[in-house]
């Protein structure tokens, strides 16, 4: 089978193709055919032998992908022949509070990732996708939507008429965008694009601010807001924008740290966190049972995942070409199947 890998060294120059023998399901295992994934940054990272330079090579990358099982073997029970599913990032992370050992379960690294023709998975580890999103659409959802939905749904508890605010227009901040619209939430979304701005303004944004215009951002959220601030921010920057954050955010509000965008570092003046009552949760993607609530709610409001742009498994060089170069609107997705 084709398999894309990171082979004798870290870098995009070492992504290249290659085969392997075909796998097949043990006890509790399925096989699927891979019929398309999508990018996030950490497989960048991955590949570029920055967010785990001990990573044992070679390495599929890739977390995120859809696949229709092909075969089961003995004792499955949790899907069928003919299922279309979803692998889950955490391959061992089904319920209840994260450890040690369910997180280092990830695939795409340390577990080789979905970026291959066949795959073979723990039951436990997939989840039915909704009937209504393409195989590209429903790539998007294991790590971009679920960190999104874990953020408002679950450790935000977003209420409708609170203020959410959004940094960027990557893929979890436009599932950040339409969750909390689902969710009945006015939207703050900052930009460098005025382009991308009015792209989300489409999507259901309520204010849009341009950083590179307005780079003291913080206090026109607190303007926009009568002065109160957000009720809760999707950090997605890191220690590059998380003192316009802790500005923005109001007295008791919520931070979910996302992503680090911006810088993992950086001297920062943290008092206001410790004055303003201010709850800063780092967001891990989320378990299972969470990714099948966000699939219920997803299949209920007809929700359409944005995809920026698709390339054929051949071609997946350039799709990680145009994730460094920070370019796309929403998720990039490659056709496998």
């Amino acid at each position: 089978m084709k398999v894309l890998e990171v082979q004798k060294g870290f870098g995009l120059d070492h992504l290249v193709f290659s085969d392997r023998p075909q796998p097949r399901p043990g006890p509790g295992e399925v096989l699927l055919r891979m019929k398309a994934a999508s990018l996030n940054y950490r497989d960048l990272l991955t590949v570029q032998g920055f967010y785990s330079p001990k990573q044992l090579l070679p390495l599929i990358p890739g977390s995120d992908g859809v696949g229709e099982v092909v075969e089961t073997g003995q004792g499955v029970s949790r899907v069928k022949k003919g299922d279309r599913v979803a692998a889950t990032f955490f391959q061992d992370w089904i319920s209840g509070e994260p450890t040690a050992e369910k997180a280092a379960t990830t695939l795409g690294g340390p577990l080789d990732g979905v970026l291959t023709e066949w795959k073979v998975v723990s039951e436990q580890g997939v989840v039915h996708v909704p009937e209504h999103l393409s195989d590209e659409q429903a790539s998007t959802l294991p790590c971009a939507a679920l960190t999104a939905w874990n953020a408002l749904a679950i450790q935000g508890r977003v209420k409708a008429g609170q203020t959410v605010l959004v940094q960027g227009t990557g893929g979890v901040a436009l599932f950040s965008l339409q969750f909390a619209k689902l969710m009945g939430a006015r939207v703050i979304l900052i930009s460098s694009s005025d382009e991308k701005l009015e792209r989300a303004r489409t999507m259901g944004m309520d204010h849009g601010i341009n950083y590179k215009q307005t780079p003291r951002w913080g206090k026109a959220v607190k303007e926009i807001t009568g002065g109160v601030g957000a009720d809760h921010i999707i950090e997605l920057g890191g220690a590059g924008t998380m003192q316009e954050s802790l500005q923005a955010v109001r007295l008791g509000g919520d931070i979910s740290l996302i992503g680090v965008l911006a810088g993992p570092a950086r001297e920062m003046n943290i008092t206001p966190i410790l004055m303003r009552n201010i709850r800063v949760q780092g967001i891990l993607v989320g378990n299972r049972d969470y990714f099948e609530s966000m699939n219920r709610a997803i299949s209920y409001h007809r929700l359409q995942p944005v995809v920026d742009r698709i390339f054929p498994f051949e071609e997946a060089r350039k799709a990680f070409d145009l994730m460094a170069g920070a370019g796309h609107f929403g998720k990039i997705c490659i056709s496998i199947g």
